[in-house]
């Protein structure tokens, strides 16, 4: 037997569930039934910034809520995976979305070299990095 409003783990996640707002669009209606870009594959890493133009056409109505919140996200430079998770879209979508505004000039992609990803220099930097943090302090830590 369950207590009326008794919050079991059951309730609270399904309450956190609820409170997501969930989209009633579907993502293919997003990008037209396409799954890839027209243009190249771009990498989580590839940087994005909105231009001036893209800023300037925030006002026009016929600009789609997804592409204007692109927009207005890419104000200042933002990842390919951030600004899919800030969205909340798949990745995917967010690509085909992305090389649409690109191809209008709406926006700046900055793709990473490929060669930059496997400098063992810096690799070998971000572990050490790492280590520090976690031997750094806090409770219990030397």
């Amino acid at each position: 037997m369950t207590e009326p409003g008794g919050g079991g783990a059951a309730d609270q996640e399904h309450t956190a569930d609820a409170a997501e707002p969930v989209s009633a669009v579907r993502p293919f209606l997003l990008t037209e039934g396409r799954v890839v870009a027209e243009e190249q594959a771009l990498p989580m890493e590839t940087q994005l910034v909105a231009t001036p133009e893209a800023l300037a056409r925030l006002e026009e109505p016929h600009l789609a809520f997804e592409r204007r919140a692109i927009i207005e996200t890419c104000r200042v430079p933002v990842s390919l995976a951030e600004l899919a998770a800030r969205l909340r879209l798949h990745l995917n979508v967010v690509r085909v979305l992305v090389g649409d505004l690109h191809t209008r000039q709406l926006l700046t992609v900055h793709v990473p070299r490929a060669a930059g990803s496997s400098d063992l220099d810096i690799l070998r930097r971000v572990i050490d990095g790492l280590r520090a943090i976690h031997t750094s302090g806090g409770p219990g830590h030397d």
